[in-house]
Order: structure tokens, then C-alpha cells, then sequence
């Protein structure tokens, strides 16, 4: 993930986008982004996982909603032990569908997978690229009519994206399965 991350970041600004985050309670894009190329093989394999079809693009965050995210979110974070691709799969970036360990976007697609069980649109769940002190980062972000919210592996929290230390640079886009969209500035 760290060498997408650094491809990405140059892509971007070698085009003259910044990388920053918008202002508001929910992301903007602006056009398409580069999946990250171990979407790609691991979307080959698991269509339904990376699916965002749906009309549906905004949830209304009920409190029955907002429980099912803080259950979703504890319980992956606590199962699934953090372990870096290399050291499970031998490579750099590997996506899969974790049962006990792996990193950052397994966990998020084990979240999104959950959510969908609990009858949560794939529209309104997606995996969304990031870095952190120069570090690529996955994590998953739930449309809600309050705004963008972030289940991340790295804390219990659910946080509105803009309350997050992460700087986002692209997403799943909702409206075209297997496309990924750039975050505005």
C-alpha cells in the first residue's frame, strides 16, 4: 500500500491536484482516480466485495445504524490481528477477505462485507485510500445524511472524515462499479 500511496500522491500532483481534504461533512470528487492495482486482481476475484452498486447513496445514520457501525467496527478491529501483506503474503500489497490477520484493506473490505450482511447498500460503503505521515492507509467510508464516516483499524472511533489525520486521495465510486474517484480539494 505504501508504494500505491506514493505512485498516487505523484499522479496527483504532477496533474496539479491537490491532495487536501474538502470542506463539509461528506467528500467531494473530481473525476477518476487510479485503483489501487491489488484492487484490481482481488475485484477479478470477488466482484461482490467490491461492489458499489445501488441507488441508495446516502444512509440516514438512525441510532439501530449508528449501533450496527460501532458493532461492525469493534468486532473486525478486535478478530482481526494487524499483519502487513509481506509477512502474509509474501508481497507488498495483497488484498483477500481476512479470517484472522491482515492489513489496513482487508479489514475494511471484512467491514464493508459485514455491513452488507446487515443489509447496508454497497453504494454507501466504500474503500477509500489515504496517507498518514507518508504512509498509505485503507479505510472504509459510509455515506450517512451526516455526513462521510470512517471505520479505520486503527481506532475504535468513528469519526467524520474531516476529524481523521489522514489525507484522502481517492475512493470507490458509487455510481460506476469498479472505478475510483479522486477526493477534491
Amino acid at each position: 500500500m505504501q508504494k500505491f500511496a506514493a505512485l498516487v500522491a505523484i499522479a496527483l500532483l504532477s496533474a496539479g491536484c491537490s491532495q487536501s481534504a474538502t470542506s463539509g461533512s461528506s467528500m467531494s470528487t473530481v473525476g477518476y482516480a487510479f485503483a489501487p492495482p491489488a484492487a484490481n486482481t482481488f475485484c477479478a476475484r470477488q466482484p461482490g466485495l467490491c461492489s458499489t452498486a445501488g441507488k441508495t447513496k446516502v444512509m440516514a445514520l438512525t441510532e439501530a445504524r449508528m449501533r450496527d457501525l460501532k458493532r461492525v467496527n469493534a468486532s473486525v478491529n478486535q478478530r482481526i490481528q494487524q499483519r502487513e501483506d509481506i509477512a502474509t503474503a509474501g508481497r507488498d500489497d495483497d488484498w483477500r477477505l481476512p479470517t484472522s490477520v491482515g492489513d489496513c484493506e482487508d479489514i475494511a473490505i471484512l467491514k464493508k462485507n459485514e455491513l452488507r450482511k446487515l443489509g447496508w447498500p454497497a453504494s454507501t460503503l466504500l474503500l477509500t485510500v489515504a496517507t498518514y505521515g507518508g504512509t498509505g492507509h485503507t479505510v472504509l467510508t459510509v455515506r450517512t445524511d451526516s455526513g462521510d464516516l470512517i471505520l479505520d483499524n486503527r481506532t475504535g472511533a468513528i469519526r467524520n472524515w474531516k476529524s481523521t489525520p489522514y489525507r484522502y486521495f481517492a475512493r470507490q465510486s458509487q455510481s460506476e462499479s469498479g472505478r475510483w474517484t479522486r477526493i477534491g480539494a
